[in-house]
């Protein structure tokens, strides 16, 4: 089994290629789920351990909106997509509009707000997945239903740890900056922060490797 330590240069070029076309992807299809447009700065891949993921991101008292998923297959793995709570506002926001015709009701109840955040994480995941598998041909996957948790950082990372870290202990992250523009309605666009960890199964990141040649 590979160890943080063990890869060389070219696998970690080709498993951050990985995340770069995989995190594009999910954007393009945010984008046409919003109708808006969303650009994507060049994001920022690594592969850390699961336990050293509090040193990657900024206030872990800061609260978050994180949005789980579970892969099954060929290459299994679990994957999170969190972001800023005023970043996933704004992402819900411009969801509602499309879905209420623009005008979004004064009182929300967070039921509706948790669906629409767990709408925005699932189109994000799942067009990530489906990019990734396509791109190492194994096209046999099933997507679990998406949980949702709205948290302080710190505590959405313990349970990241806790409960996958017993699985794997490895975890890609990719952290893109995104801009909203062209938005309709009376939404505003702006930049948004976007946090997708992946954390593969044992095992997997070997098969994802032999799939690209460069094992």
């Amino acid at each position: 089994m590979l160890d943080l330590g063990s890869f060389n240069t070219l696998q970690l070029d080709a498993i951050r290629e990985v995340g770069n076309i995989g995190t594009g992807c999910a954007a393009t299809a945010l984008s046409d789920m919003l109708s808006c447009t969303i650009r994507m700065a060049v994001p920022e891949v690594a592969l850390v351990s699961v336990y050293s993921l509090s040193e990657y991101y900024g206030n872990p008292d800061a609260i978050v909106a994180a949005v789980f998923m579970r892969s099954s297959g060929e290459f299994g793995c679990s994957v999170i997509f969190i972001q800023k709570e005023e970043d996933a506002a704004l992402l819900v926001d411009l969801l509602l509009r499309q879905q209420f015709g623009g005008a979004i009701p004064s009182s929300m109840p967070e039921e509706v707000y948790d669906s629409a955040i767990s709408e925005v994480g699932n189109i994000m995941i799942s067009s990530f997945l489906n990019a990734v598998n396509m791109m190492i041909g194994t096209h046999k996957h099933e997507n679990s239903v998406p949980g949702v948790a709205r948290d302080m950082l710190a505590s959405i990372l313990d349970v990241v740890a806790s409960m996958f870290g017993q699985m794997g202990e490895m975890a890609l992250i990719i952290d893109a900056e995104l801009r909203v523009d062209n938005v309709k309605g009376g939404a505003k666009g702006g930049g948004i922060s976007s946090n997708i960890i992946m954390l593969p199964d044992p095992d997997a990141l070997e098969l994802l490797l032999g799939k690209l040649k460069v094992l």
